[in-house]
């Protein structure tokens, strides 16, 4: 049952995961070794201001407004950080700085959920929450030669109202180590969480993560044109982002920008389809604008289980075809392909659009395509048959 959802509902990926006990690190750290078959998404130098200087250079490519590494240390940190760990070999610094960063008598600092710092920001002031204080953690092991990495942590997550809000924080972490070992060190992970899956992100990603949660701040505090400018921002950094695409959806709309909302949404369907906070906010607006009919199909859709089927993507391009958004649907159904090479319904999916477009050509291959990998026939496939012969 799909109840009628509050205008405005975001996905914001604060990190602000709000402790059950304890308000100081030293009560919320929690290191873990995890046999892990990950793919590292940023391998880092060990360099710290390589990486830094890098990532200038990304963003500045990327056209970013405002260029800032969140990770970033000052003089001031990196001698701190050099003070603090002392002449540990090694093998023992990231265990040092660990004890250096939850000790209260050495920086202490304290969980406070609701702003996103920079790690300068972490540092002068002591309080941060799980994603300020990770930049700040991987900033200081770089700076020591060890070549920490940003963590997401799935199924780690908190919702709150705020107003017509619903704000959904999900959690970051840093990783350390090789694939088959990967430590995992953490900054919020409630004691009781079970089940939870890491994967590691680049830092591109971790900056628009950055960007994102500042927006998403500044949307809560109702600062739209602040909002909209972060958010653009972070989807210019990496467009792969779907919840940064869907927080700027909301700071459009609320900016009375609803054309762009419209299809920041539909961005955000595109990157991840299972996106339920993008399906809900797609479908308040199209019920705004008296497309009841769509609306509805979306909110079933907000039903569906989160994963990479290549049948989910199917389904939001058979959407797109039926209101006659061709590119939104040839990008659903070539996300399908890719997910699933040996179905034939993507396929044949594809051919259909092709066909629309008058690529006869590229729609009868397909057409052999899907044929091959399904000898014995499907509805799309006759349906594709049908079309080219009607053509």
């Amino acid at each position: 049952m799909v109840r009628a959802p509050m205008e405005g509902v975001t996905a914001v990926t604060s990190g602000d995961i709000e402790p059950r006990v304890g308000r100081r690190w030293l009560n919320r750290l929690a290191v873990t070794t995890l046999p892990a078959a990950l793919t590292l998404a940023c391998a880092s130098t060990g360099v710290r201001e390589t990486g830094e200087n890098a990532l200038l250079r990304e963003l500045d490519r990327r056209e970013v407004s405002r260029a800032l590494v969140p990770f970033a240390l000052n003089d001031e940190m990196a001698a701190w950080v050099h003070e603090a760990v002392g002449q540990a070999d090694r093998d023992k610094r990231l265990d040092r700085l660990v004890e250096a960063v939850t000790e209260t008598s050495m920086l202490g600092v304290e969980y406070k959920a609701g702003h996103t710092g920079s790690a300068v920001e972490v540092f002068e002031s002591g309080i941060a929450n799980c994603l300020a204080f990770t930049q700040m953690f991987v900033g200081m092991a770089r700076e020591l030669d060890l070549a920490a990495y940003f963590v997401e942590v799935s199924h780690v997550e908190n919702f709150e109202r705020e107003g017509d809000l619903i704000v959904i924080s999900d959690h970051v972490a840093v990783g350390f180590g090789p694939r088959h070992a990967m430590r995992l060190i953490d900054f919020g992970l409630r004691e009781d969480e079970r089940g939870f899956r890491v994967s590691p992100i680049s830092d591109l990603t971790a900056t628009a993560l950055y960007y994102s949660n500042r927006g998403a701040e500044a949307l809560r505090a109702e600062r739209l044109d602040q909002a909209v400018a972060w958010l653009e921002d972070a989807v210019r950094i990496d467009p792969e982002l779907a919840s940064a695409w869907a927080n700027l959806g909301v700071a459009q709309r609320r900016s009375g920008r609803t054309d762009q909302a419209e299809s920041s949404y539909r961005q955000a369907l595109v990157v991840d389809p299972g996106l339920s906070s993008a399906l809900v906010n797609l479908a308040v607006l199209l019920r705004l604008n008296g497309r009841t009919e769509e609306a509805d199909d979306l909110l079933l859709m907000a039903d569906v289980k989160r994963n990479r089927n290549p049948f989910t993507y199917i389904a939001l391009g058979d959407l797109s075809l039926r209101y006659g958004r061709l590119d939104e649907a040839e990008r659903f159904y070539s996300r399908a392909r890719r997910l699933g090479p040996d179905e034939a319904a993507p396929a044949a999916a594809l051919g259909e659009v092709l066909l629309r477009r008058g690529e006869r050509k590229a729609a009868e291959k397909l057409l052999r395509r899907a044929q091959r990998l399904e000898p014995d026939g499907d509805r799309r496939i006759e349906r594709l048959v049908r079309l080219l012969a009607a053509s």
